[in-house]
């Protein structure tokens, strides 16, 4: 159950995120969820590296670090398939 709830925050974070980035039309429902996930795990890490805790469950707080860490994702993903 956790595995579904955790796909479901990924799915969330990764939809607001490409909305934030102007970048939904571009992308479906899984690019949505891998992007939420792997966001994430980039949140997380830049929340650790600047001293706050990362992704600390199923809450507001974990959405908005993998919020924030789907759109430094996608600002990367653009730098370097810059067209």
């Amino acid at each position: 159950m956790d595995f579904l709830l955790w796909v479901i925050l990924g799915a969330v974070a990764g939809w607001i995120a490409s909305i934030i980035m102007k970048t939904d039309a571009q992308q479906g429902l899984l690019g949505d969820i891998l992007l939420g996930i792997v966001g994430a795990f980039i949140g997380g890490f830049v929340f650790n590296m600047l001293g706050a805790s990362g992704a600390t469950g199923f809450n507001f707080y974990s959405l908005l670090v993998a919020i924030i860490g789907a759109v430094i994702l996608i600002y990367i993903g653009r730098m370097v398939f810059r067209r």
